[in-house]
């Protein structure tokens, strides 16, 4: 693998709640000129990352009910209609982990059947975060079956937010996953991955996209 094909793999990544403008505007910029896959901003910043990425091979990646994934059905729809209005392209849901470990499993389809109808009705693509490091194995596989179900495009390991989370995700967690959906059904990888080593360990465990802040850094390190 070269450092372009590693490029493909990024979502390089900013959620902090602090960004301005101006700072999105250059990180969207930077990650244009090196070609990653994707910009994850939160979504007051669709609007400034659009402007930025229109045209380039670059997509606009937002976040619904992040991190904590508690909304109602209802409410996780009607943001994602809005990101998908204001330019993005991919969106990155947050599961209702309690739901799912409460085997409340209606409510994990309501929000599913919503969101990703909207986003590919929009042209956009799905990311469902399961949030592994909260998860029993039985739980991933669950999550993974109800993703399926519902023709969820990428499966994503956890939100990345450390502080509420008992671990990072680990290589375990993307090699379950990938057992566990179609082999055309995308992973994503994200939590605590900030080498190029750890990154090159996740896609050989299965991931087919990597969310991290370092991009940059974990490409030039091949």
């Amino acid at each position: 693998m070269n450092k372009a094909e590693l490029a493909r793999y990024i979502d390089q990544t900013t959620l902090k709640p602090g960004n301005s403008e101006e700072f999105v505007t250059a990180f969207c910029e930077d990650a244009k000129a090196n070609h990653f896959a994707s910009v994850c901003i939160l979504p007051n910043m669709i609007p400034t990352a659009a402007k930025v990425l229109k045209g380039s091979d670059t997509k606009v990646c937002t976040v619904i009910s992040f991190p904590l994934g508690f909304d109602a059905p209802s409410v996780k729809i009607a943001e994602c209609k809005d990101a998908l209005r204001l330019g993005a392209e991919e969106i990155d849901l947050v599961m209702n982990v309690s739901a799912l470990k409460s085997e409340r499993y209606d409510i994990v389809d309501e929000e599913l059947e919503g969101v990703v109808k909207a986003s590919h009705d929009a042209g956009a693509i799905v990311k469902l975060i399961i949030e592994t490091p909260l998860l029993t194995e039985a739980q991933i596989v669950k999550a993974c079956e109800l993703a399926e179900k519902h023709g969820v495009d990428i499966v994503k390991t956890s939100t990345g937010f450390s502080a509420m989370l008992p671990r990072s995700t680990s290589v375990d967690d993307v090699k379950l996953i990938r057992k566990s959906i179609k082999p055309t059904t995308g992973l994503k990888a994200a939590g605590g991955i900030r080498t190029t080593a750890d990154t090159l360990a996740m896609i050989e465990a299965g991931a087919t996209r990597i969310g991290a802040s370092a991009g940059k850094e974990i490409v030039d390190g091949l």
